[in-house]
């Protein structure tokens, strides 16, 4: 409760706050002198009967604990009309124990116009359960201007679910109430964060939210700073985000400790990350527990990652049991790692039942595996989806494969947004295939830009030819996709981008990607530069890799072989890589090398 009177309300203002300087302890003597010289004038003029005099001397000894010395000097007051001393007579006798008989005292104050006992009435009515007789003198006391009031009229309303909640703890808030300020912030975050922004209202809510928390967070709310910092995190405000976390770390927040070690993580500094992790989570935290079991299982420190998963365990972060399934699981301890997993897929974490069921897939049980996909899907596990269409499609099961392959795909899982783009090719629907193709090369899949580039050249019109020299003609979007997918190492990409390089003219360019293509396995690859090579003059090297294309399976290339060979005179070589090539094929190479390898065994026998 609120002890009032003048002497009272000049220590709410703070204006007695403890000064921890020489200065300030001298400041501290002079004024406690003072007081004490206040104290002495107001008991002279109390005896002379001073009404006021009886008010402020009896706030005096009730702010300073002398509860018996107060109070006749209150009750006097209050006999001669002070309602100031009828609301601390009310202070009093409430400390002492007499709630009822407080309340009358306050009733008296209140019905006399005392914004101060109006809400230790409606408080007093609260804790009583006499909501009606609560929000009454509540609202008396908020529409006199109390902050406390409003604030308590406001958390009364929210209670009951009333709309007039808002209006009262801005009220609250703009009055200087922190506590107001951060729950008003909430609210609005709250409310921002289901907006669609249509008309603008988001952003300006987003202000209006972060006006809240940094007026909470400037008058020390820990919580208000946390939130601010993470609304400056988002923004990419990093520096000051930093800031607002460690105001609240150091108050005692261990979430703002647990982000501040994120921080400082993401900027390079892990050995002070670690500090605010081990901070938050020896105050509980289980995500901070959690990042410092990561950080020791990725110093190859297993017995200390594992102590800290437990910890993260303990206080309820259901991550902690899933680390503990992949730490296991990357030790090879796979018993182990099932009962984790089913530990953190049981408490509902989506991932768990998703690696629960891919351990289960991996032992051969497939029955086994499919709730869990399922469950994990359901909850939302993108690749729980995505694995679920595998293993449908495995099956036969095409159309149930497609509808968790859409699934996955609406997510933005980008092989799930190829498989929908590939079903939707063969079923004819080029215009649905190459929004899919689009979604999944976006997401940087190699096979999607392949794909969505063979699309795009299919319906690309036929240029003219192009002689090797001539100038390089513009890019095509196709091309550029082939060379997205090329770039992120894609062999038959590589292969096209380089047929595509020769066609313009751009010989070097071609060779580097064929000899890209090659390196990395491509038959067609090795052939392509092979006959870039012998059209340049370089045979020797060409037969190299046609040799490399040849061995891998490539007819074209043992029949060039073949034909090297023959010129060279080396009849008996060129013969075995003719029947190499009449193996191989096709059929119009095999042929081809069929007559050749007739030729030769005739200059052998003749």
């Amino acid at each position: 409760m609120d002890v009032m009177g003048d002497m009272a309300t000049l220590f709410e203002t703070g204006r007695f706050v403890q000064p921890s300087d020489p200065e300030g302890a001298e400041d501290e003597a002079t004024e406690a002198a003072d007081e004490a010289a206040e104290e002495v004038r107001r008991r002279l003029a109390a005896e002379t009967g001073d009404v006021e005099a009886m008010s402020v001397l009896g706030s005096m000894l009730l702010r300073r604990g002398d509860l018996d010395g107060a109070e006749p000097h209150l009750r006097a007051a209050t006999a001669a009309g002070d309602r100031a001393a009828a609301n601390n007579l009310g202070v009093l006798l409430h400390q002492r124990g007499y709630a009822d008989e407080a309340a009358g005292w306050w009733r008296i104050a209140a019905v006399a116009g005392s914004a101060p006992a109006a809400h230790a009435l409606g408080r007093h009515f609260r804790e009583r359960g006499d909501e009606p007789g609560a929000e009454y003198w509540l609202r008396q006391a908020a529409e006199q201007g109390h902050v406390l009031a409003a604030y308590a009229l406001a958390d009364l309303l929210e209670h009951r679910g009333d709309t007039a909640t808002e209006r009262w703890m801005r009220v609250a808030a703009e009055r200087g109430h922190r506590e107001a300020a951060y729950r008003l912030a909430r609210t609005l975050d709250r409310r921002a964060s289901g907006a669609t922004g249509e008309d603008g209202t988001e952003a300006g809510a987003a202000e209006d939210t972060e006006q809240w928390y940094r007026q909470a967070a400037a008058r020390g709310h820990r919580r208000a700073a946390l939130h601010l910092g993470a609304i400056l995190e988002r923004r990419g405000e990093l520096k000051e985000a930093g800031r607002w976390y460690l105001t609240s770390a150091k108050d005692g927040e261990a979430r703002a400790a647990c982000a501040l070690g994120f921080l400082l993580r993401d900027a390079g500094d892990t050995e002070s990350a670690a500090v605010w992790w081990l901070r938050a989570a020896q105050e509980g935290d289980g995500n901070a527990a959690n990042a410092l079991g990561a950080l020791h299982a990725e110093r190859g420190e297993q017995q200390t990652a594992e102590r800290w998963y437990r910890a993260a365990m303990d206080a309820g972060d259901d991550n902690g049991a899933y680390n503990l399934g992949l730490l296991c699981a990357e030790q090879g301890r796979t018993a182990q790692a099932e009962q984790w997993y089913r530990r953190a897929a049981y408490a509902g974490h989506r991932e768990a039942a998703n690696a629960l069921a891919i351990l289960l897939l991996q032992g051969g049980d497939r029955t086994g595996a499919e709730p869990w996909f399922s469950k994990a899907a359901e909850a939302g596990s993108v690749d729980a989806a995505f694995n679920l269409g595998i293993l449908h499609a495995g099956r036969g099961q095409d159309e149930a494969a497609l509808r968790w392959y859409e699934r996955a795909a609406s997510a933005g899982h980008s092989e799930a947004a190829l498989q929908v783009g590939m079903a939707r090719l063969r079923g004819g629907d080029e215009p649905e295939a190459e929004r899919y193709l689009r979604c999944a090369a976006g997401g940087g899949s190699p096979e999607a830009a392949y794909r969505l580039a063979t699309l795009l050249d299919a319906r690309r019109p036929p240029e003219p030819a192009h002689e090797l020299g001539e100038p390089a003609q513009e890019k095509t979007e196709c091309e550029e996709w082939y060379e997205r997918a090329a770039g992120q190492g894609h062999r038959r990409a590589q292969v096209r981008v380089g047929m595509l390089a020769a066609a313009r003219g751009d010989v070097v360019e071609a060779a580097r990607w064929y000899r890209a293509a090659a390196e990395a396995g491509s038959r067609n690859g090795a052939f392509n530069l092979g006959l870039l090579l012998a059209r340049e003059g370089s045979e020797p090297e060409a037969a190299l890799w046609w040799t490399r294309a040849a061995d891998a399976g490539h007819g074209r290339a043992a029949l060039r072989l073949a034909l090297v060979y023959a010129r060279r005179g080396e009849l008996s070589e060129g013969q075995r890589w003719a029947d190499r090539a009449v193996t191989l094929g096709p059929p119009e190479v095999g042929e081809r090398a069929a007559r050749l390898r007739d030729a030769l065994r005739e200059e052998l026998s003749a």
